[in-house]
């Protein structure tokens, strides 16, 4: 099931945010592309890097949410952002969610790395935020009707079915992970569900 689209009809504010991170994260995929690796190994979350020199590598946990491994990465996350973020950012107000993005970006990228904290790879990608993004949508929204691609139809199912069977997925992934069955093929499962349960949680307090 992919999503491509929701119920907007409670959307109360214009999501200002949601369309300034969608920007953000387009322009940094240009940088990616005109300056090529360096750029993204620069920028990239590198735990053993974070390990040897934490405040010099500080900025990374903030510049790796906004950076992609490919164009499928990067339009799969801006549209689950779309899709989500602006219904979460009208529940939200404007600043708040824009606090609550980061808050779940930065538990994702920690979750990743208590992990993984002698991998030299690079950790990018605007995910594991947007985990919690959806973790938000699910509290706030359940019943809220997502229409879904299922081959080569469109259905609709409620918003607690969608992110539920997706965050049971994170889960499985992250547990075949660690048991080392699953090599994750350069997702980062664990951050998925950190920044999710950073959500659920932060969720309580920003609504």
């Amino acid at each position: 099931m992919f999503p491509i689209g929701d119920d907007n009809s409670d959307r109360k504010r214009i999501p200002f945010f949601t369309y300034a991170l969608l920007l953000a994260n387009g322009y940094l995929f240009y940088l990616e592309l005109t300056r090529g690796v360096p750029f993204i190994e620069q920028w990239a979350f590198v735990p053993s890097r974070f390990i040897a020199d934490p405040l010099g590598e500080l900025i990374t946990v903030f510049s790796s949410m906004f950076l992609h491994g490919g164009w499928l990465h990067l339009g799969s996350n801006m549209l689950f952002l779309i899709i989500f973020g602006d219904n979460v950012e009208s529940r939200f107000g404007h600043i708040k969610f824009l606090i609550f993005y980061f808050l779940s970006g930065i538990a994702a990228v920690f979750t990743q790395f208590i992990f993984n904290m002698g991998s030299g790879g690079a950790y990018l990608g605007a995910s594991g935020a947007i985990a919690g993004v959806l973790a938000a949508y699910l509290l706030l929204f359940p019943k809220n009707k997502i229409r879904v691609l299922m081959g080569f139809w469109v259905v609709r199912f409620p918003a607690i079915v969608v992110i539920g069977l997706w965050f049971i997925l994170q889960l499985v992934s992250s547990y075949n992970a660690f048991e080392g069955s699953l090599d994750g093929g350069g997702v980062a499962y664990f951050a998925h569900v950190g920044g999710f349960i950073a959500g659920f949680i932060l969720s309580f307090i920003f609504r």
